[in-house]
């Protein structure tokens, strides 16, 4: 596999640019902050790069440090996270803040990055938890859960308990049971379910 590659910028024409190393012209993907932290054409670059082989096709994506290239990763292990939307996600918020977003549960601030749905937000945020324990929020960026979302966290939770078939008085009642300062969707449904299956 390809795990690094150094030469002189070619072409960068977002989300592609091609770098020449020793006379081959590779064609790499990066994501946006990536982009944006490239020399000019004509300089040399390198580039930390993960090897996508698919039957179909190779494709070379390249990052500007450890972190992006750790984070893609961890991405692409996520349910329904292809290598596509791994890209998509890093070119809308650099790491830092992807780790504060899913640290604080904002799945809300995740939608608003392109080809991510509710579903899709949800479930990084609660696949990607526990992985980003090694990774550093954005400076200043607080972990701790506002108000708003706190609200919001109770109201996704009913949602889900409706879902998994619960009536809405239910639901609404389990929620209301749990002491939910500070906890995330998930955890206020696994209490919220504990409550209601040891009753």
């Amino acid at each position: 596999m390809i795990g690094r590659i150094r030469g002189t910028l070619i072409e960068k024409r977002a989300p592609e640019i091609l770098v020449d190393c020793a006379g081959v012209g590779y064609e790499v993907l990066v994501p946006m902050t990536t982009l944006y932290q490239l020399p000019e054409v004509g300089a040399e670059t390198t580039l930390l790069t993960h090897h996508v082989v698919r039957e179909d096709a190779q494709q070379l994506f390249g990052f500007i440090d450890h972190s992006s290239r750790a984070l893609f990763r961890d991405l692409i292990k996520v349910n329904g996270v292809g290598p596509k939307l791994a890209l998509t996600v890093l070119s809308g918020v650099d790491v830092g803040e992807f780790v504060a977003l899913v640290l604080a549960g904002d799945a809300a601030s995740l939608v608003k990055l392109p080809g991510v749905g509710k579903k899709t937000a949800e479930r990084l945020v609660i696949e990607m938890r526990d992985k980003l324990k090694d990774y550093e929020p954005a400076a200043g960026a607080s972990t701790a859960m506002p108000a708003a979302l706190k609200v919001d966290a109770a109201s996704e939770a009913e949602e889900a308990l409706i879902a998994l078939g619960y009536k809405p008085q239910e639901a609404a009642r389990a929620i209301a049971a749990v002491d939910g300062d500070g906890l995330v969707v998930e955890d206020l449904i696994r209490q919220a379910l504990k409550a209601m299956i040891s009753k």
